[in-house]
């Protein structure tokens, strides 16, 4: 076995509840793909929902969830910097029966959204870059340019990992770290 055969395995860690959000998202007719080390659920070309196991709870994460309207208030942000995504986090098979009816709206709506072609609108990013990256970019054009060649999305999460260091040298550590992956084009949480 391998990839979304390991993933489902009975003994795996929130086995129950992984496969209760796996049966809605297949019964809603959303595409079951292997994306980012975890089933992502897929329609009108574009990523919907994908199943998370945490180590203290099992998620659906919604990747345009801020779009979607939840009268159940069931989703939160990830994060305090999440501008997209929306999670519905359980402990229980138990919690994700109760919220079914609210999901399967909230899959509904994703999917429609998808078909129409929605996409987020985001604000323009208002990120300060710490002086320390700044002068790495000044101090070398490859890297320079591999940075500005980054999604913002990628860019916004180096750029919140770098200044959230309180020490210079911290920030200079972190910029060093993650030179290589930031030439090769990739995301601090990218696969090589």
């Amino acid at each position: 076995m391998s990839g979304i055969a390991d993933y489902f395995e009975g003994h795996a860690p929130w086995a129950a509840e992984k496969a209760a959000y796996r049966d809605m998202l297949l019964e809603a007719g959303l595409e079951e793909t292997w994306k980012w080390s975890q089933p992502c659920y897929v329609h009108a070309g574009g990523n919907v929902a994908i199943i998370a196991a945490m180590k203290e709870s099992c998620g659906l994460s919604f990747f345009k969830g801020v779009l979607l309207d939840d009268p159940d208030g069931l989703l939160v942000a990830p994060g305090e910097n999440s501008r997209s995504g929306r999670w519905f986090k359980a402990t229980s098979v138990e919690e994700i029966v109760a919220a079914k009816d609210g999901l399967k709206r909230l899959i509904a709506q994703a999917m429609q959204n998808e078909a129409e072609g929605r996409t987020v609108d985001f604000a323009k990013d208002d990120l300060v870059y710490p002086d320390e990256l700044i002068a790495a970019l000044d101090a070398d054009s490859a890297f320079n340019t591999a940075w500005y060649g980054l999604t913002p999305g990628r860019q916004r999460g180096y750029v919140l990992h770098f200044a959230g260091a309180r020490k210079a040298e911290t920030r200079e550590a972190r910029i060093e770290k993650y030179r290589e992956r930031i030439l090769n084009g990739l995301g601090m949480h990218d696969r090589l």
